[in-house]
């Protein structure tokens, strides 16, 4: 099992989850979420004079899936969330060794679904 947490732009959602949906990868949390990468954030102006911007707005996927959809995954928010442009955002992988379904109690790979 994996916890694949993705950061990307916003305006990129739905197609991402279109994808997944399409992998059959439903199980899926978002979140708005601020940071800042290569690009360091943006300058704006306001009122005439220029502000610098530190954190730009993204949002946050994180999904927990079995071994076998750990790639369809990876491949889905790559197809979607790609422009090409820096700030497209980024894809972590993480192992996940214990996940219980609080309802009934199952564990493992039953549990993620």
């Amino acid at each position: 099992m994996k916890y694949i947490i993705a950061v990307i732009q916003p305006d990129k959602l739905d197609n991402v989850l279109k994808l997944l949906t399409e992998k059959e990868i439903h199980l899926v949390t978002v979140s708005t979420v601020a940071g800042r990468g290569r690009q360091k954030g943006i300058a704006e102006v306001y009122r005439s004079h220029k502000e610098a911007g530190s954190l730009l707005r993204k949002v946050k996927l994180e999904i927990a899936v079995n071994d076998d959809f750990v790639q369809a995954a990876i491949d889905a928010i790559l197809a979607g969330a790609r422009s090409e442009h820096i700030g497209d955002g980024k894809i972590f992988v993480l192992d996940l060794p214990r996940v219980i379904r609080i309802r009934t109690g199952e564990e493992g790979s039953t549990a993620v679904g």
